[in-house]
């Protein structure tokens, strides 16, 4: 949510800075605005802000896209399984209104009828199982 405020808000500032800075030079060009220090100053110190948002918002959104999606890709391998595994039996066992006896029951079933398959993948099946039979 901060990064999309502060993409807008650089999106806003840089479209009104080139828009200010388009006048200007325009102004010049067509000879309404006479071209003294204080103009090369104003116009150099629009470019210089132009030209930095430019590039301080496109790198806002190259970090973005650079991100990781999910917190569980930002983890290492071995600590997902456990996190993963510990999150989906407490789900489940939420689930079943915290019958850990039924829930650990359908995880057996469930490695039963699929057998080979990872420890996590059985809680979110046995999840999925339950939530579809919910509806």
């Amino acid at each position: 949510m901060g990064n999309q405020v502060v993409i807008a808000v650089g999106t806003f500032i840089l479209l009104l800075t080139g828009l200010l800075l388009g006048y200007v030079l325009s102004q010049l060009v067509l000879g309404f605005l006479a071209f003294n220090l204080l103009t090369f100053f104003g116009t150099l110190s629009l470019i210089l802000i132009f030209g930095t948002l430019y590039y301080v918002l496109f790198w806002q959104l190259r970090r973005e896209q650079s991100r990781p999606s999910t917190i569980n890709e930002r983890i290492p391998s071995q600590v997902e399984e456990g996190v993963s595994d510990s999150y989906l039996k407490n789900r489940l066992i939420a689930k079943l209104s915290g019958d850990t006896v039924a829930a650990e029951r359908l995880i057996e079933q469930a490695k039963e009828t699929y057998p080979g398959m990872p420890e996590n993948w059985y809680c979110e099946r046995v999840l999925d199982d339950l939530e579809r039979d919910s509806r």
